[in-house]
């Protein structure tokens, strides 16, 4: 039986049309940023199809010459540009596509993402005073403030762009944002400065350029979480979930400039000029300093030793508008004539120390004096009211996500400079800490607080007692690009 031609020509037609959008597809293909592993997927399916037309072609081709036919030379010329689109259509084998699909731009801002984190914590609790004080309020505590209440001690928001000398970029900013009533304990108390409001949601925000000078001079200017004392905002970086009297006691925040001169791998050298301690505005025209060192003979021991300066006593006080001209809320002033102009002096030395693998060791001593007149007159008293003790903490890691802690304190109030009364301060805190997964740390503590003077709240309006004891359940949450201690 002879063979159709019309099937042969239409078989021919729309095999030199698949291989014309084969080709076409390969061509446009190249010239285009897609998914490179669809587009593989797609040519190897293009290429059976041809070649299924291909086959039926030849066969019908093959059944035509077997009866005697003789091919038209147009079909001739079709087959041949049929065969010659296949083999251009055809493309090479390639290796698996790894193309990200980045333009330039996208990939200049990944990179300049890759120097750059943003990280979120939540911090919550619940914590019980046995005291059942009115109010449910834990006395004397800084974060852990209430009792019979869950709580959200704070949340926080971290983006920072640290410097990187190596990569030739030695600028950097860092901004702390935080929320939650430990920012009411933390930030903003209206008897250290004029405005408090405007900064109390800002924890830290400061810019750093390294100078090259030796092995690099950082510089920061803003605002800063103090160092002086061993602890610090964020529990999941702490030893225990509760804060120690110490930490509520010595300065939170800083306004001002700081720098920091690496001598070697073992010695850094610090200095501080700031308005004061816990002052974003300046109440007086005296600049506090800090002159310290953080020093680390091995790797697992660091010793870090301040000395800080101040005047905290205001020369001027917070009026009412009294000028015609408009100010902004808080900026009308009337002078404190004479002002006090008595010294602070905080000695702080802290040292921990990695004794193995699984147990951490640390002390902190402080030694804190402050008058109210730097020299004794009629009526300008020069006596010191002072602070001296310390903490001592022990953490050890039993299994890979349990570890054990515990805290013992002392601090001696000798003028009623933290706790309104003359006393001696003790207190000794449990914690057992159970990490449920990298981002999630829950932390259970009791805490005893005792005192030699009446100074917990109780159950009878107007009755203190000597001591308190709380439990408390901590949840941590945080997450972000940020390693090690935030």
């Amino acid at each position: 039986m002879r063979a159709d031609p019309t099937a042969m020509s239409y078989a021919r037609v729309v095999a030199h049309t698949v291989a014309m959008v084969l080709l076409s597809t390969t061509v446009f293909g190249q010239a285009v940023v897609g998914d490179g592993d669809v587009r593989d997927q797609e040519i190897r399916e293009l290429r059976a199809a041809v070649k299924q037309l291909q086959q039926r072609v030849e066969r019908l081709e093959l059944e035509r010459n077997d009866r005697g036919a003789v091919a038209d030379p147009s079909e001739q010329t079709a087959t041949a540009q049929t065969q010659q689109n296949l083999t251009a259509a055809t493309p090479a084998p390639t290796a698996p596509n790894t193309s990200s699909g980045l333009t330039a731009e996208d990939r200049g801002v990944v990179d300049y993402l890759h120097g750059t984190s943003i990280d979120f914590a939540i911090d919550g609790y619940y914590g019980y005073n046995f005291n059942h004080p009115i109010g449910r309020v834990n006395a004397l505590r800084a974060y852990d403030v209430l009792s019979n209440n869950i709580s959200l001690n704070q949340a926080n928001v971290i983006f920072e762009r640290a410097p990187d000398v190596d990569a030739g970029r030695r600028f950097g900013a860092r901004l702390d944002l935080q929320f939650g009533q430990a920012t009411d304990t933390l930030q903003g108390n209206p008897a250290n400065e004029p405005r408090p409001q405007i900064y109390r949601n800002i924890f830290q925000a400061y810019g750093t350029y390294v100078i090259p000078a030796g092995k690099g001079l950082t510089v920061d200017v803003g605002k800063w979480s103090s160092s002086i004392g061993i602890e610090g905002n964020y529990t999941k970086d702490q030893i225990n979930y509760s804060r120690s009297f110490w930490f509520d006691y010595l300065p939170f925040y800083h306004m001002g400039v700081r720098a920091a001169y690496k001598v070697n791998d073992n010695l850094t050298l610090n200095y501080w000029l700031v308005n004061g301690t816990n002052q974003a505005e300046a109440t007086n025209g005296f600049k506090d300093e800090l002159f310290g060192f953080t020093l680390t003979p091995t790797r697992n021991i660091s010793w870090n030793v301040n000395y800080y300066l101040g005047q905290e006593q205001p020369d001027r006080i917070p009026v009412a508008p009294n000028s015609p001209i408009p100010v902004q809320p808080g900026l009308s002033f009337a002078p404190i004539t004479p002002a006090p102009d008595g010294r602070l002096h905080i000695f702080d030395s802290y040292v921990s120390w990695q004794t193995t693998p699984k147990l951490t060791l640390a002390l902190d001593g402080d030694y804190v004096i402050e008058r109210l007149w730097e020299f004794a007159a009629p009526g300008h008293s020069a006596k010191p009211s002072e602070v001296w003790g310390g903490s001592a903490y022990a953490r050890y890691q039993l299994l890979p996500k349990f570890a054990l802690a515990t805290r013992a304190e002392y601090l001696d109030d000798r003028g009623g400079l933290f706790s309104g009364i003359t006393q001696s301060l003790k207190e000794t805190t449990f914690t057992a800490e159970y990490k449920v997964a990298e981002g999630f740390l829950m932390r259970s503590e009791y805490r005893r607080d005792f005192s030699n003077q009446p100074s917990f709240f109780t159950d009878t309006l107007g009755k203190l007692k000597k001591e308190q004891n709380t439990a408390t359940l901590g949840l941590v949450w945080w997450m972000g690009r940020k390693q090690g201690i935030w």
